[in-house]
């Protein structure tokens, strides 16, 4: 019998910066909210309209954000004002739709709704996927209610905000959720090798340049056996294209693909960037893979993702620095060749999972909601409550991107 459904006074608003890193778990908490009854408001920047089918049952609202570091003076003055003025947009929207709560999931165009949303005392949690504070939530924690983590003490976590700490794990999409556990079989000697390249939602450069050169310089034998799925820069997919028929090589080249978690699901391994929504569907999957941290990042997030799959067995980490043809070319010829390698590494990835993680988030936002954020017995732990990703769906009205009227 499914249990009743909670209702809340107002809409549950998700604010998330413009790329899939920050949206994709957005995404995955706005399908369990929506089956759970309630209704979902998305506040982003203007590339929101990119990812509204994302969306499908909110209503979008676009306000103006920026990142501090600016060129100058003049650009942290011209960042300041676009703060200002989307803190003072996503203010008057929640006077006019009264939310419930606010929950961020971090880049630049969480901190206006999430700093409206402290002016306006309502409840507010911000969500951290990676092992380390970004910098929008480093400064937001110290306004919210609540911290849900996918790691129980992050990287540059205040002592005083460490009791606000609800360690839910990483959301993946229902995409994925469809594709948790899939059967992996590690293919023989004599049969196809699926491999899949990925550089995260806006693709990676280092990818077109590194992978077709290793892929060519591989043994004929271990060419032939390759199923090959790669996701490039849209400037990048003809040189790609050209190097890969050159060498024999069956490929499927786009600069985007809705299907992902499909495409994770049928590879033997996978090679992309480490970004937090990356790793978690590889590990709720299971699926061995090898990681290129983005390099450069001042808080090396990406390399602290890495490490963690790398160190439990389930995949490799190569930093961009060693990543070349040669090498690259070496890896996957010990790995082609040594599939109980790859069936361990799937393993130890599915290890890794936390397919609970959108259940323990919802749970935290409707606690939040309720006004009840008291700790309940071991951290993390989550209350459970009406509603769940088997419940019935809720049709929500759809309307499309709307910039707030400065």
């Amino acid at each position: 019998m499914m249990a009743e459904k909670l209702h809340l006074p107002g809409p549950i608003v998700i604010a998330a910066g413009g790329t899939g890193g920050h949206l994709f778990p957005g995404q995955a908490l706005a399908q369990e909210l929506s089956r759970r009854g309630h209704e979902v408001v998305l506040l982003t920047d203007e590339r929101a309209q990119r990812f509204e089918h994302w969306f499908p049952r909110a209503d979008i609202y676009a306000v103006p954000a920026a990142t501090i570091a600016g060129p100058g003076l003049a650009g942290v003055l011209s960042s300041l004002w676009k703060i200002f003025s989307g803190t003072a947009q996503s203010y008057s929207i929640y006077g006019r739709i009264k939310p419930s709560v606010v929950i961020g999931f971090g880049g630049y165009p969480t901190l206006p709704p999430v700093l409206a949303a402290a002016a306006r005392r309502i409840p507010t949690c911000v969500h951290e996927q990676n092992a380390v504070l970004g910098r929008v939530n480093r400064l937001a924690v110290r306004f919210v209610d609540a911290l849900a983590s996918t790691f129980e003490a992050p990287k540059y976590l205040r002592a005083k905000d460490a009791h606000k700490v609800e360690v839910t794990g990483n959301p993946v999409r229902d995409a994925a959720m469809d594709q948790a556990g899939a059967l992996y079989k590690a293919p023989r000697a004599d049969e196809p090798f699926h491999l899949l390249v990925t550089g995260g939602s806006q693709g990676a450069r280092v990818m077109s340049d590194v992978v077709p050169a290793a892929l060519a310089a591989l043994p004929e034998t271990l060419r032939a056996r390759l199923k090959l799925v790669q996701q490039a820069r849209e400037e990048d997919l003809s040189r790609v294209k050209e190097t890969y028929e050159k060498a024999g090589i069956e490929a499927e080249l786009s600069s985007f693909f809705d299907d992902m978690p499909a495409r994770i699901a049928k590879a033997h391994l996978v090679i992309g960037r480490a970004g937090a929504s990356t790793v978690s569907e590889l590990a709720v999957i299971g699926r061995p893979s090898l990681l290129v941290p983005l390099p450069h990042s001042i808080d090396q997030d990406q390399k602290a993702n890495a490490e963690l799959l790398s160190s439990s067995g389930a995949g490799w980490m190569m930093e961009q620095e060693v990543f070349t043809p040669e090498a690259l070319a070496a890896r996957l010829t010990e790995l082609m060749n040594n599939p109980d390698v790859l069936t361990s590494a799937a393993a130890a990835a599915l290890k890794q999972g936390r397919p609970d993680a959108v259940t323990r988030l919802a749970d935290l936002v409707e606690r939040l909601a309720l006004g009840k954020t008291e700790r309940l017995g071991t951290r993390g732990a989550a209350k459970a409550l009406p509603g769940g990703r088997d419940g019935g769906k809720n049709a929500l009205k759809r309307i499309s991107v709307k910039e707030y009227a400065r």
